[in-house]
């Protein structure tokens, strides 16, 4: 019970825990980038200054989205010869198309004269490129095909659209803008091409897709999506094809019925990579993402609850059309982190999504569902089926993005710690974020 004297007390104590807050943000506002990074404790989550200053933001877009390999799209994008797919990142545009051989290329978006943008945000299709200001033209091969009025010394080899470092697997299309790019992507490659490679999903095309704009910096996007302490409680309609386990849990202090559970999952897990292996399809956990890491990813194929086959509301497939030629519907959840993505590869169904940084506290997140090339909507699926669940759960995690971020610019805010058996690979991005800037001099 509250007495005069208690409300009396505490109204003496707000100033002093006031002003010691205001003392704190001014310090660590004070502070450089490199000295922020330096200031996380460990197993504590980053200063807020590292989420909300636009100096951060920048140098972020520069260093993991300028320098690193990131994922901009799907060989889906762009289906047919003169399909055309614009990205922007940061101040950078990204044009995808893919030319009349069927190979997909990248360039920048940036005209050879005198630098308009040659295409606007988006999809199209053409036959040629062609500048709207000078009416500059080029092949889809990047050749400049057309430039008038410039004299019969002018060499148009020389003006050819800039190419931009890409890589093809499986169907995601990943690019770096840097010249001096990350060898290690071939770690990625080699892990995820046999994965991949069964299901064919180069044959596959875009059933639906959904843009987000979650009011949130781009690294506690990421962070969310690396644990799933909250699942249990935001996330129904995920969790209905996830194990429990999971999500993460604390091994102390069992009760007999979790203990029983816990060896239930781990001889189902067993069972089913047994299965897995024997019919070719590799699930092993591999990990890229310490410290030493620069293309950071992990893969994993993740059993999937009740019926076993798909990550829908009733764990069945939701398109009868399989992906390639699979012989069984019960191949899990081939699962792939990035630094700037998530993939989830089910048999009948892909979800691959993407984030690009817009704004400290702006972040797109870009989801594609992909099918079999064949599978007719309305006969061999129902986009309301394919759909629920993740739809659901990216508002889900736009919600929880968006508080968190208010949360860590409010004057009150200092990093709490790490769940380590929920919370280590957020823990672990923390690490590589910092790492990767300290290489870079910061």
């Amino acid at each position: 019970m509250f007495t005069a004297d208690r409300v009396q007390s505490g109204n003496n104590l707000t100033p002093s825990i006031t002003e010691r807050w205001r003392k704190t943000m001014s310090g660590v506002q004070r502070k450089s980038h490199g000295d922020l990074i330096r200031s996380r404790q460990p197993g504590h989550g980053l200063p807020g200054e590292l989420f909300g200053s636009q100096d951060v933001f920048e140098k972020d877009v520069e260093v993991f989205f300028h320098k690193h390999w990131v994922l901009v799209g799907v060989t889906a994008d762009v289906p047919d010869p003169g399909d055309v797919s614009i990205v922007d990142i940061g101040k950078a545009s990204i044009l995808i198309v893919r030319d009349d051989d069927e190979n997909i290329r990248t360039y920048r978006n940036v005209c050879r004269h005198r630098g308009a943008r040659l295409k606007e945000a988006g999809k199209s299709t053409v036959g040629m490129l062609v500048c709207l200001y000078h009416q500059w033209t080029y092949d889809l091969d990047g050749s400049l095909r057309h430039a008038a009025h410039l004299g019969k010394d002018f060499d148009p080899a020389c003006r050819s659209l800039l190419p931009v470092h890409t890589k093809i697997i499986g169907t995601h299309v990943f690019v770096c803008l840097d010249e001096n790019v990350p060898e290690d992507i071939a770690k990625l490659e080699q892990t995820m091409t046999p994965r991949f490679a069964p299901y064919d999903l180069q044959n596959s095309r875009i059933a639906f897709e959904q843009e987000i704009i979650e009011s949130g910096n781009w690294k506690l996007v990421m962070e969310n999506n690396r644990e799933c302490y909250h699942c249990s409680a935001t996330h129904p309609e995920l969790t209905a094809s996830f194990l429990a386990e999971d999500f993460g849990f604390c091994p102390e202090n069992l009760s007999e019925e979790s203990v029983r559970a816990l060896e239930e999952y781990k001889a189902r897990n067993a069972e089913c990579q047994a299965s897995w292996e024997r019919d070719g399809f590799v699930g092993s956990t591999v990990e890229w993402l310490d410290e030493d890491a620069v293309t950071q990813f992990r893969t994993q194929r993740l059993v999937i609850a009740g019926e076993g086959e798909s990550q829908t509301l009733s764990t069945k497939v939701a398109s009868t059309k399989l992906f390639g030629s699979l012989p069984r519907r019960d191949l899990g959840d081939l699962h792939l982190w990035t630094h700037n993505s998530w993939t989830h590869v089910m048999s009948d169904h892909a979800v691959i999504t993407y984030v690009i940084p817009l704004a400290p506290d702006k972040t797109l997140v870009r989801s594609k569902w992909l099918v079999h090339v064949d599978a007719v909507e309305g006969a061999d699926y129902n986009v309301s089926d394919l759909t629920e669940v993740w739809v659901a759960t990216n508002l889900q995690d736009k919600h929880l993005v968006e508080i968190t971020h208010d949360g860590t610019q409010d004057p009150a805010y200092v990093p709490g710690t790490f769940s380590p058996f929920t919370e280590a690979y957020v823990d672990q991005f923390s690490r590589w974020y910092a790492a990767r800037l300290g290489a870079h001099g910061i």
